[in-house]
């Protein structure tokens, strides 16, 4: 870093997004607290080491090919030109953009000083990638094999919604070129995409023992520590404060982006390049949690269980929007969102025989896919990117935000590269006697099981050392 100014940006963006990595650990924390407060005691270790055990796995396979993946493929099969060159790389290397986005270091184990930038930017994503499994986690509890489960979290969280953020929330991106894609807080790159997938997953492993009755009513199984289920989707608000901001640039010289030559236009921007505000999105973000807490309150008749879900099953509706939405926008979209998705939730459980535990299937995947759509209708017509202004250096222009490609690209994340990759894998895993738990363990519970295979480990022990 050569300058005063240039060091302080640096290290600011360095520390902004350190932040938001520690304020979104709270997501996965809120998440574990949810899902044990909703499952029955018999399960409760085996639902919190599932959810453990996540992190590394995800961790080390994104480290490995997923963050790859995202700088790979935005451009897809070769459907629209690149625009990535030097100007327009985020990633920073020694205060100066450069076009090699992970280029930490040329040995392995060193700490490279002139790179504060792409370690804070890659867990950034990466707490996304485990908010994605998470949210997958949540709906198959009390059947799913550990085995099974770890690699569901490999392919959402390493593959599959790593694709979807490179053709939907990268910069260059083919579904902003070509379709004016935009989803700013990730209503579909995350959320419907996990619910996608999570429903392709329950397709194959199938509801419950005792969630239907012989006639085919569903039994209501509800939670069984609803102290829990509220803190841990408190604490998944509290964490989605540090996920908005993530999706944030927090500073960025427009000026030379907008092709005004000589003139700075430093501003905080979101994924697409595009000018925002954190005051701004502080309005979108409360006002959505509000309209969700309302809707759901009074839709659910003061189920505690789908009102507080309902509050983030609202945020997630709006998030594809919130950039640019008023804050009563953001508060009606996310009181429709959580009406919508409540009523397909029930239509699909009673139709369909789908057993989703918590409801994310609904929360993430209906609200998130609602969302998109609405965008679409909402923002016709404004820029899906910072780089829809004007001319590209090749020529071409980027779509603005319309329904048609709004739809469009609701399908992509929700069926594309959601709910198909999850129902073949599962197809797969079930074909290999892998992906659910025998009847009897489930009767008993998995925690009795993992308690059975400690006693043998102990005695086996105990006998060798006889």
């Amino acid at each position: 870093m050569t300058d005063q100014l240039g060091a302080l940006t640096t290290i600011f963006t360095e520390f902004y997004y350190w932040v938001t990595v520690v304020l979104m650990f709270l997501i996965h924390v809120g998440f574990c607290m949810y899902e044990v407060g909703a499952s029955r005691y018999k399960h409760h270790q085996h639902t919190l080491m599932k959810n453990t055990m996540l992190i590394p796995l995800v961790t080390v396979t994104w480290f490995l090919f997923g963050w790859w993946i995202y700088w790979a493929f935005p451009t897809g099969p070769g459907l629209a030109p690149s625009i990535m060159n030097e100007s327009t790389a985020l990633i920073t290397d020694d205060s100066a953009f450069s076009a090699t986005y992970y280029k930490a270091t040329s040995e392995l184990m060193a700490i490279n000083l002139g790179d504060h930038i792409s370690g804070v930017f890659w867990a950034a994503f990466l707490l996304f990638s485990w908010t994605a499994a998470s949210i997958v986690s949540g709906a198959i509890i009390e059947r799913i094999t550990t085995f099974a489960f770890g690699i569901l979290a490999i392919a959402i969280g390493s593959v599959f919604w790593v694709i979807d953020a490179a053709w939907g929330w990268h910069f260059d991106g083919w579904m902003l070129k070509l379709l004016g894609y935009h989803d700013a807080y990730a209503s579909g790159v995350i959320h419907a995409i996990a619910g996608g997938f999570a429903l392709g997953v329950l397709m194959v492993l199938g509801p419950r023992i005792g969630k239907f009755s012989s006639s085919g009513e569903p039994r209501n199984i509800g939670p069984r520590n609803p102290w829990l289920v509220t803190i841990g989707l408190f604490l998944i608000y509290t964490g989605f404060w540090g996920f908005y901001a993530a999706c944030n640039i927090p500073i960025f010289d427009l000026g030379p982006e907008y092709g005004m030559e000589g003139i700075s236009y430093w501003t905080a921007t979101n994924i697409y390049v595009t000018p925002t505000t954190l005051s701004g999105i502080t309005f979108n973000f409360l006002m959505s949690l509000s309209g969700g807490l309302l809707a759901g309150y009074w839709i659910a008749k003061g189920d505690p269980f789908w009102t507080y879900s309902s509050g983030l099953a609202g945020i997630i509706c709006a998030s594809a929007g919130n950039d640019l939405y008023h804050p009563i926008q953001a508060m009606v979209i996310g009181m429709i969102g959580v009406v919508i998705s409540y009523k397909l939730h029930y239509f699909v459980e009673r139709k369909f025989k789908i057993d989703d535990a918590v409801g994310a299937v609904a929360v993430h995947g209906y609200a998130g896919f609602i969302g998109l759509v609405i965008c679409g209708f909402v923002l016709n017509g404004y820029p899906s990117s910072g780089y829809s202004v004007g001319a590209m250096w090749d020529g071409t222009t980027y779509a603005t935000i319309n329904p048609l490609g709004q739809f469009l690209g609701a399908i992509i994340m929700f069926v594309v590269l959601g709910l198909i990759p999850g129902y073949i894998i599962a197809k797969v895993l079930h074909g290999m006697g892998k992906l659910r738990i025998p009847r009897d363990v489930e009767i008993a519970g998995l925690d009795y099981e993992i308690m059975e295979t400690a006693k043998k480990d102990e005695r086996a022990v105990s006998s060798a050392t006889r």
